[in-house]
């Protein structure tokens, strides 16, 4: 019988399989497999979940967001925020939130070198960044004209899940061809189908991922869980449409008041016209339904 699972791009199902502090070696693997496909040589060894409770604050980002204490294998300790969903302002929406990640290190008389890395990863389910077509773009702080890189404390991940095209992974064999460039090719299938014949197969291979399979489906077939899950849609539903109504009243204020305004600008070349061949204000007034100040402002 075909499982009927979740989705775990949802934020509330995302913490239950990735923010918990029962399956920490999902999180490890994941984390590594982001950092690995970029190139770092850090290797995370373990990892300490701040924001563990699963509130049902979700009128803010709160609920959205995994912050993470992670140690790697040459003890280097890393700040890391998990980031799913936010789709607007999501630039600036991100150094926020990484600046203050970065400064919550602080106390005061504490010296600079207390700054830990500080890492942001966004997972998102929509094209963002129209630069490229890459589903991974990794973000430092750079020289402009060398790319000599500042520090290695400021790290952002965009992670676009819409770019990864899953009918290039047919069989488990096109996925291992490439993973050794790319590990977190196998976690990003997850998200998108976790379902799929290829996550099937790559489960038996990966136990990470076997493990957070079998969280899935643990949590896809208990009622609470399938209850939260179902009015967290709703709650998502009901911001998306919102926002669109938002936006639709907006554009048709802003159609509204382009005509508004292109009838006034004619109505004033009118009365311009009318005044050069000598016609008197009353008749301008008249003749164009300006009023009378406004007609002698024109002459």
């Amino acid at each position: 019988m075909k499982r009927e699972m979740l989705d775990p791009k949802v934020d509330f199902v995302f913490k239950q399989i990735f923010g918990s502090e029962k399956h920490p070696e999902i999180l490890i693997s994941f984390l590594n497999s982001v950092f690995g496909s970029k190139g770092t040589e850090e290797e995370i060894v373990s990892v300490k979940i701040e924001n563990t409770d699963m509130d049902k604050d979700w009128e803010d980002d709160k609920f959205s967001r995994l912050d993470i204490k992670a140690t790697a294998n040459n003890n280097t300790k890393i700040n890391i925020e998990i980031q799913l969903k936010n789709q607007y302002n999501m630039k600036r929406r991100t150094l926020y939130y990484w600046s203050k990640l970065f400064e919550s290190q602080m106390e005061e008389g504490d010296p600079y070198q207390k700054l830990q890395k500080t890492v942001t990863i966004n997972i998102l389910n929509f094209n963002y960044l129209r630069e490229n077509s890459r589903y991974h773009n990794t973000y430092l702080l750079k020289e402009k004209e060398t790319n000599e890189v500042l520090t290695d404390l400021q790290e952002i991940h965009f992670i676009e899940l819409p770019k990864l095209n899953a009918d290039r992974f047919k069989s488990i064999d096109e996925v291992e061809s490439k993973r050794d460039k790319d590990n977190l090719i196998p976690w990003a299938l997850f998200l998108k189908n976790p379902d799929s014949e290829v996550i099937r197969m790559l489960e038996e291979r990966i136990k990470e991922l076997k493990e957070a399979a079998e969280v899935l489906e643990l949590l896809s077939h208990d009622k609470k869980a399938r209850e939260l899950y179902e009015s967290r849609q709703k709650a998502i539903h009901d911001q998306v449409t919102n926002i669109i109504g938002a936006t639709e009243e907006a554009r048709e204020e802003g159609i509204k008041l382009g005509e508004e305004k292109g009838r006034m600008k004619e109505k004033i070349q009118t009365a311009k016209n009318l005044l050069s061949m000598g016609l008197d204000i009353e008749k301008v007034v008249k003749a164009t339904g300006l009023n009378k100040e406004e007609v002698e402002k024109l002459k």
